[in-house]
């Protein structure tokens, strides 16, 4: 499995600042956002990386970031994308990087308290189809949202419902096989003139092949002034987190690293079948 790192985007909710980098460059609390979803992947044991940005200040990752050896890998990709074509254009330009195998997918403004590998390792057992992350939230009306059958199963995801069908929402952590590009290509634009991840992972329902975990611990983003200010006071907190607070080197990450079996992973529902 290979990772992606989704960071483009001209962050206008974070003006002013962002009017001088890009947002995923702004500190949460004592490092760069970038390097959150970086740890996670690297600490899931990925090593094949790619961080897909754009705007004005592309090269400044390649500046932070360089070969990616600080996080204990040998190097670092990076692609490049032009204007916002939303997130599954994004993804779509990393598929000679994928070179047909499943890939882990992470935006580059979001934060999990726990560590993602749990549920990488659970997609890894199945190797195909896709798997999302849920949060139950106050305000599922923000994001995507799924709808259930009485199996607990997903059967349709609704972008930032009026009447949401539940209290879920869809965090910025997708696991997807190589058919995902097929999908890609399909896809027309929506309304906001963007290509939207809810439509690839609505493609994925439609075939059965959509399974979820529900994330254990807090989930934020940062991409608006409240929720950076929010996820720098989390971190903050988490003084003793073996992924939110490593300085990102290989011996920080491998050596603190832990070993799951998938019965560790807690589930959504007593009963559920969220996960395979």
């Amino acid at each position: 499995m290979k990772g992606i790192i989704l960071a483009g985007g001209l962050g206008s909710r974070l003006h002013p600042m962002t009017r001088v980098t890009n947002k995923h460059l702004l500190p949460v609390y004592d490092r760069p956002m970038i390097y959150y979803p970086l740890q996670q992947l690297v600490h899931a044991g990925i090593r094949e990386i790619l961080v897909v940005t754009g705007g004005d200040s592309a090269g400044d990752f390649l500046r932070l970031l360089r070969n990616g050896r600080e996080f204990g890998l040998s190097h670092l990709d990076y692609t490049y994308q032009e204007g916002e074509g939303g997130i599954a254009e994004a993804l779509g330009l990393a598929e000679h990087f994928a070179d047909g195998e499943p890939v882990a997918v992470v935006l580059g403004d979001n934060l999990f308290e726990q560590p993602i590998a749990p549920s990488i390792q659970r997609y890894l057992k199945v190797g195909s189809g896709a798997r999302i992350l849920l949060k139950e939230v106050e305000d599922p009306e923000r994001f995507g949202v799924p709808a259930f059958d009485g199996d607990h199963q997903i059967v349709r995801i609704h972008e930032k419902p009026s009447d949401p069908p539940s209290s879920y929402a869809v965090t910025g952590c997708y696991m997807f096989d190589a058919r995902v590009f097929d999908i890609i290509r399909t896809l027309e634009p929506s309304g906001r003139g963007e290509l939207e991840i809810t439509d690839v992972n609505n493609r994925f329902i439609e075939w059965e092949e959509m399974e979820w975990d529900a994330v254990d611990g807090w989930w934020t983003d940062a991409g608006t002034i409240p929720s950076l200010y929010r996820a720098t006071k989390l971190v903050a907190e988490c003084e003793d987190n073996a992924v939110l607070r490593s300085r990102g080197g290989s011996e920080a990450l491998s050596h603190r690293r832990p070993s799951y079996s998938p019965s560790s992973v807690s589930q959504p529902f007593p009963s559920g079948d969220g996960a395979a």
